[in-house]
């Protein structure tokens, strides 16, 4: 592997870390003018849009029958159930909060490559992804109601949820990515988005949006573009460029990127024994690490 090539996924793994943190706080904010579903739908339908210029070199790809499976499990774990337990998150709980939940997930990624692809895995790292478990269990359980976290507890369950479902996206991404451009993956995984989640509109109570609401209903376009276009586009890019637990290994930036920018446009605030269960996760993550590369040594 060529230097330029780990240089450039490294910065396209930064950048869409910076994004997906920010996606949180879009996500509330578009929650306050619209039904979650239709949130959802209108993110999925903008991407899908988006990739309409590139239609024509999707019809070119050679495919494989054998992938198909791979490709629809990929794209029913994300974004089709991950969206569904993440909406459900952040309407209960805050996004500072659903953020530093996602630091468990390369943990998820590396315990779930050993019991699956049979990728060894030390004992100090299984010590290090109870700890951080742990940690986001004090996470939830010390957090207190407000109004914009109207049940935390509910919700950081939620977003666990989501990061089970992100570890199943991952490892299909990384089999597919070998055979797939990042460009095509990340369209078709907007567009079953956008059939599957048009079903959740069908209820009565939600429907399509009966108006325009500013704020929610830019960061619905936001969500579309830089987020499912953007950051999604930046992800499988660096994931076909690295090994995926490297490649999992930033989404540990995104608690810290989320906490910031929750603080500075939602005014959230963590107490001091959140801020606890913060440093357990992260202990729990670092051991892990470096666990992980005394292993590789």
């Amino acid at each position: 592997m060529s230097q330029p090539n780990t240089t450039t996924a490294t910065f396209s793994l930064l950048l869409a870390m910076v994004l997906w943190a920010s996606s949180f706080v879009a996500l509330k904010i578009a929650f306050t003018g619209y039904h979650p579903m239709q949130v959802i739908f209108g993110r999925m339908l903008v991407a899908t849009l988006c990739f309409l210029p590139f239609l024509p070199s999707f019809f070119r790809i050679k495919w494989r029958r054998q992938d198909l499976g791979y490709l629809f499990l990929m794209a029913i774990f994300e974004p089709c159930l991950y969206f569904i337990f993440e909406a459900k998150a952040l309407v209960n709980t805050s996004a500072s909060q659903a953020g530093m939940i996602t630091a468990i997930l390369p943990l998820l990624v590396a315990v779930t490559a050993w019991a699956l692809l049979k990728e060894r895995i030390s004992r100090l790292t299984l010590i290090g992804f109870f700890i951080a478990i742990c940690g986001a269990m004090v996470l939830s359980l010390a957090a207190e109601s407000t109004l914009s976290s109207p049940a935390p507890l509910l919700g950081n369950l939620y977003e666990l949820a989501a990061m089970i479902c992100a570890t199943g996206y991952t490892i299909c991404l990384k089999h597919l990515s070998g055979r797939y451009s990042p460009l095509f993956l990340t369209a078709f995984q907007a567009f079953i988005g956008s059939i599957f989640f048009a079903f959740f509109l069908l209820p009565a109570d939600v429907g399509l949006p009966g108006h325009w609401v500013t704020a929610p209903g830019f960061a619905v376009i936001y969500l579309g573009t830089f987020i499912t276009l953007g950051a999604y586009g930046l992800y499988n890019f660096g994931v076909s460029r690295i090994p995926a637990s490297q490649a999992a290994a930033f989404v540990n930036l995104i608690p810290v990127f989320s906490v910031i920018l929750g603080s500075i446009i939602l005014t959230e605030h963590l107490n001091r024994c959140q801020w606890l269960a913060v440093a357990m996760v992260f202990s729990g993550v670092f051991l892990s690490r470096y666990a992980g590369k005394k292993l590789v040594n």
